[in-house]
């Protein structure tokens, strides 16, 4: 693996470890570039190093213990590809739905671009399906009708 690959790495591994699972927003702030584009972002939040930290926030609030297990991970030109579960308790208010004190579990992939020790880009695909199903909803308009 040369230098970049090797630095990229570092990066995603304090993203998921320090700010996804650990909630440091300290370290999100270190991380992120100001230029940063998320290129699929999570509906209702905007593709900028902002809409990045509501979204992380809004999961932190709504799943306290939030975390992320990896388990396999691909670096290729200062672009890291993870595949990895996050897990959490619903304790709080999430997408309209109230707190159900569930334990979910849903996969996510996604590719984040590092370039000079910074997070520039990033690509996702969430299983949002499988979180909110196991939130208790049956079906897209049970969800719309909850959002409300």
């Amino acid at each position: 693996m040369n230098r970049e690959d090797e630095s990229a790495r570092a990066v995603v591994r304090r993203l998921i470890e320090e700010v996804q699972s650990g909630g440091d927003f300290r370290v999100f702030d270190e991380l992120f570039h100001p230029d940063f584009v998320d290129h699929t972002p999570f509906p209702g939040y905007e593709p900028t190093k902002e809409g990045a930290r509501r979204i992380y926030q809004t999961f932190r609030a709504a799943f306290p213990d939030f975390r992320a297990a990896v388990h396999l991970q691909v670096i290729e030109g200062g672009r890291v590809t993870s595949f990895k579960t996050y897990e959490g308790t619903h304790l709080g208010r999430f997408m309209g739905l109230s707190p159900t004190g569930r334990t979910v579990a849903f996969p996510i992939m996604d590719i984040v671009g590092v370039r000079d020790g910074r997070i520039v880009e990033h690509w996702g695909v969430p299983h949002v399906w499988s979180l909110v199903q196991q939130l208790g909803v049956r079906s897209f308009d049970e969800l719309e009708e909850t959002a409300r």
